[in-house]
């Protein structure tokens, strides 16, 4: 009777371990209705641990938002960058930009990492919607897009905070990005006298983000006059090219170079040394790590740009200490304590 009874009770403990097994594996296939920023309604898995970007800008929001969660990423970052972002991005797989005109998804990389959403971020863009039904097709996981640009980028945090069950962490970027944006905003108000900005983003200088652009935002945000105005406005990361004699008619009181230009000379070159910002000793170069902080590609990273632009060009409003700011943000973005000695070696050397 003993015996009958004992194989009972492990009949009846194998079947419950089986339920159980079947009522989680159940729980884990349970799926949710996400109207994503395009208006495409895709079911999601209600519970996601493994997240793909699929493209540079996802891959930059993911990073600071939930590196634990992903499980690749759209190119790997250089040696230089890593030292500032979460050692989990080094081991992932690249998968390339998933879809567009440069596309160079690697499908196989993808379908190996055991992806359950692809989420891609940035600007809306024309036929959007039928890309990502198409890559969605192409791969069968879910793919969702998330309009994620200075205006929405508090919003989309909140967003991604609801996606990934992350809500707290949603909440505190998308209230920084609601303070920086209120900020700028109470101090552009305060502005009489606008400064006028041409933002050189090649290598020559020429390159610029003209007025419009989407790579120029921190500009306007701050309360910067964007000197260089042209017809066909590109919102591609090197801008439009102009010749020099355009930017010497253009003059403006403040020019900023990116890391991989002329900076350096630029008060030796004919032509540029008779501008009156390289005269004046105005001109200065973006800091670029863990990325650059106007953009190119336009990102959460613009949002020490807001800090940093405003507190050079209108110090009397953007009134506070630039390394405490940069490391509070770093901290908050990448997890990354930023020592004063290092963030005042990043500003300095943007100073000529």
């Amino acid at each position: 009777m003993k015996r009958l009874i004992s194989i009972v009770l492990i009949i009846t403990l194998v079947f419950t371990s089986l339920f159980a097994q079947a009522v989680q594996e159940e729980v884990k296939k349970e799926t949710v209705s996400f109207t994503d920023s395009s208006g495409r309604v895709v079911e999601i898995p209600a519970t996601i641990d493994r997240v793909a970007p699929s493209g540079a800008v996802a891959t930059m929001f993911l990073s600071a938002f939930a590196p634990e969660k992903m499980c690749t990423v759209s190119g790997r970052p250089s040696s230089a960058q890593m030292a500032y972002l979460p050692e989990e991005l080094a081991s992932l797989p690249e998968t390339g930009q998933m879809y567009g005109s440069k596309a160079t998804l690697n499908l196989e990389e993808l379908l190996a990492s055991g992806a359950e959403l692809v989420i891609d971020l940035g600007d809306f863009k024309d036929g959007i919607q039928e890309d990502l039904d198409a890559l969605q097709a192409q791969i069968g996981i879910p793919v969702i897009f998330i309009e994620a640009n200075m205006e929405s980028m508090a919003s989309a945090f909140r967003t991604l905070g609801k996606v990934l069950s992350m809500e707290e962490r949603g909440e505190a970027l998308g209230a920084f990005v609601d303070e920086t944006m209120a900020m700028a905003a109470e101090n552009k108000g305060k502005i009489k006298d606008k400064v006028s900005v041409m933002y050189a983003t090649t290598s020559d200088g020429l390159g610029t983000n003209a007025k419009g652009s989407t790579q120029a935002q921190v500009l306007d945000i701050v309360g910067a006059e964007n000197a260089i105005v042209v017809e066909n406005v590109s919102d591609k990361g090197g801008g439009n090219q102009i010749n020099l004699e355009t930017a010497m008619l253009s003059d403006p009181d403040v020019i900023i170079f990116t890391e991989e230009s002329i900076y350096k000379e630029v008060s030796t070159l004919s032509g540029w040394k008779e501008m009156t910002a390289v005269k004046n000793g105005s001109y200065y170069m973006v800091p670029t790590m863990p990325y650059n902080w106007l953009g190119n590609p336009p990102s959460m990273n613009m949002l020490i740009g807001v800090w940093w632009l405003g507190n050079l060009l209108y110090p009397e409003y953007y009134s506070y200490s630039m390394v405490d700011k940069a490391r509070e943000i770093y901290s908050l973005l990448w997890g990354y304590d930023l020592s004063v000695e290092e963030a005042e070696t990043m500003l300095e050397k943007g100073k000529n």
